[in-house]
């Protein structure tokens, strides 16, 4: 088995690596300007390259380049490891741009990609509901028709960056009598109106990355439905694949382990350097064992799809998210075992990041400790991965349904 990448490969990881040592993080005055036109700059010399939204084309604001997922693995690792702003890319760009391009009409392409991979528009997502959380299809919120508009009373949670949006994609109810799977459509609504209420969920780690959003007769135009009206569950799968892509990071965990491993060289324990001790030892080894386990795995999944055959390693697909969830979790277990009594300092505002490289504070660790908690929940809940791992890929028996 031969894992080195093509000789052209690495030329193009060598271009990526010169152009990102020169244009992140900007200098002189561009260094002094605010932190979301420094983004701005970033991404429109990205994009210019042809590094940053290759697969959109240049007429809705992307770099339009063939399709590589070699290259688009290897911008992510050299993204990762240069240290790019956790804003980049964001939830619009990431998940709702590129379900418009697979399940949206040209009017609804031209009107919102170009304005979401600018930064313009800022979405949330907004799917799980307090009776609608692994079971998506019991939505509840509803939309009824008027005329050409829908409007829409509801009561959204765990809406992550809601209080930064101006627009929300979701599900709703269109189809009361139909069966709840049959009976969703897919929205896309602005959140700047009357009868929108956003309110924090403040987290354990002192932030809040999530919100409850409540709807109250709040409106948005019937040509803003995605794919056909009552056929909003087809569109979300679409949604929740490219979600899926963002959770599972082997270089995001590899970065978090060599941040554990400096973490344990600068911990004194019993005496000497917690590096030292054979018990910490074991503990790390284990770890990076499952770590490079998940990377191999990640480059057979990577060599099946650059060869046309993404469905020949569906299942190692979805175990790598349920994975990742409970690697993630050992590893900052570990580095709390490691902070000790300084666990009891709640982290700071810049600590509480959620998935971001963490600097080697004490505080910044225990914020990853708590959020990795979440990630057990965010994405697709584990013990429904487990059913679906289970049940449509080793057709074990399903669990008694009510």
């Amino acid at each position: 088995m031969d894992l080195r990448h093509s000789e052209e490969h690495e030329r193009f990881r060598s271009e990526v690596r010169a152009f990102l040592a020169d244009a992140w993080p900007l200098r002189g005055e561009e260094a002094t300007l605010p932190a979301e036109k420094q983004d701005a700059l970033f991404r429109e010399r990205a994009i210019e390259r042809g590094y940053m939204y290759r697969d959109i084309p240049k007429r809705y604001g992307g770099s339009e380049q063939p399709d590589d997922v070699i290259l688009d693995a290897i911008l992510l690792e050299e993204f990762t490891a240069s240290g790019i702003p956790a804003s980049l890319p964001t939830v619009g760009a990431a998940m709702l741009a590129p379900t418009l391009l697979e399940q949206g009409n040209e009017d609804q392409c031209g009107r919102f990609v170009a304005r979401t991979l600018a930064q313009e528009l800022v979405w949330c997502q907004g799917y799980s509901e307090p009776g609608a959380g692994s079971d998506l299809a019991s939505v509840s919120s509803k939309a009824e028709r008027d005329g050409d508009d829908w409007v829409i009373h509801g009561h959204k949670v765990w809406t992550s960056q809601a209080a930064k949006a101006n627009w929300m994609f979701g599900l709703f109810r269109t189809e009361p009598e139909a069966s709840k799977h049959a009976g969703l459509s897919y929205l896309l609504l602005p959140l700047d109106q009357p009868g929108v209420q956003i309110s924090p969920l403040r987290q354990m780690n002192g932030d809040a990355e999530f919100y409850e959003v409540h709807l109250d007769g709040v409106r948005t135009a019937v040509a803003n439905t995605i794919g056909e009206r009552g056929e909003g569950w087809k569109v979300s799968r679409a949604t929740l694949v490219h979600e899926r892509k963002l959770i599972g990071d082997p270089n995001y965990i590899r970065r978090l382990l060599n941040g554990v491993v400096e973490l344990a060289r600068r911990t004194e324990w019993e005496g000497r350097p917690a590096l030292e001790d054979a018990g910490i030892r074991r503990r790390l080894a284990r770890i990076a064992a499952r770590l490079q386990a998940q990377e191999y795995s990640n480059l057979r999944q990577l060599t099946a799809t650059a060869r046309g055959n993404p469905l020949s390693v569906m299942t190692p697909m979805l175990v790598t998210k349920l994975h990742s969830t409970n690697l993630t979790q050992d590893l900052t277990k570990l580095a709390f075992d490691l902070i000790g009594a300084r666990a009891l300092v709640m982290p700071t505002t810049e600590e509480a990041q959620g998935y971001t490289i963490p600097e080697l504070t004490p505080g910044a660790f225990l914020s990853q400790y708590m959020f990795t908690i979440a990630t057990s929940i965010a994405g697709g809940a584990s013990n429904i991965q487990r059913n679906i791992i289970g049940e449509r890929l080793l057709g074990l028996p399903r669990d008694p349904r009510p």
